[in-house]
């Protein structure tokens, strides 16, 4: 995969029925799919089986997190699935990353993109002081993380939109930036701190965003999601 940007739908459905419900509604794209816990969870490796023959790319978000050789054998199995992006926490360590990119490489030197989750979007400095007791400036802690991933081998970073240049300016324009947190300015944040808009991001130097209820939740998802696509890419 290039640099080019995208939009990524998250199917963050409770069933398979209710995501190929969803998909089925385009009919003239295929939109980049994220497939997070709830779904895998409920519908294990076969529903990621069945988007990408569907003809879907595939974010596979589990978040991985544990010792290190947990996550590589872990990664490991998820090796086999044809996904095009997956991720892990980088509060794991820069050793636990690389333990990840050692068990995601398949014999043929193959693997999916890495990226490191750096801190969730519906963290804000309060949060993360009060409940992670991490004092630094949730900015200085974000790129650290990013520096971690970029020295553990990884291929970039989810992180809000507003820290995505920045990232760019400490790991490189080829580091890729994946970033939640998406809304349209005429809709709601529902549960998110750090968002903003498709066309926003875009200027700030986001690679890829993964839009949920903005699209899905839609009365047109259809419509909505081109929007974000010529707000985003244009």
């Amino acid at each position: 995969m290039g640099k080019n940007r995208d939009v990524i739908i998250a199917c963050d459905f409770a069933s398979a029925e209710a995501t190929y419900a969803f998909l089925d509604k385009f009919t003239e794209e295929k939109p980049f799919v994220k497939i997070g816990m709830e779904l895998f969870y409920a519908e294990g490796p076969a529903i990621v089986r069945e988007i990408k023959k569907r003809g879907h790319k595939i974010f596979l978000d589990l978040k991985l997190h544990d010792i290190p050789n947990t996550v590589k054998k872990a990664m490991r199995v998820l090796s086999n699935l044809d996904v095009d992006i997956c991720n892990l926490h980088a509060g794991g360590s820069v050793d636990m990353m690389k333990a990840a990119i050692e068990g995601l490489t398949r014999e043929d030197g193959t693997r999916p993109l890495l990226i490191a989750v750096t801190m969730l979007t519906s963290i804000d400095q309060t949060r993360m002081e009060n409940d992670l007791w991490i004092s630094k400036e949730l900015p200085e802690v974000v790129m650290h993380y990013a520096s971690n991933a970029k020295l553990a081998g990884l291929d970039g970073v989810v992180c809000s939109p507003l820290e995505a240049g920045k990232v760019h300016e400490v790991c490189g324009d080829e580091f890729l930036t994946v970033t939640p947190g998406i809304r349209f300015a005429d809709g709601a944040d529902g549960d998110q701190q750090r968002v903003t808009t498709p066309a926003k991001a875009k200027e700030i130097g986001s690679d890829f965003i993964v839009v949920g209820r903005p699209i899905t939740a839609a009365e047109d998802p259809v419509a909505a999601y081109r929007r974000c696509v010529a707000d985003f890419v244009g």
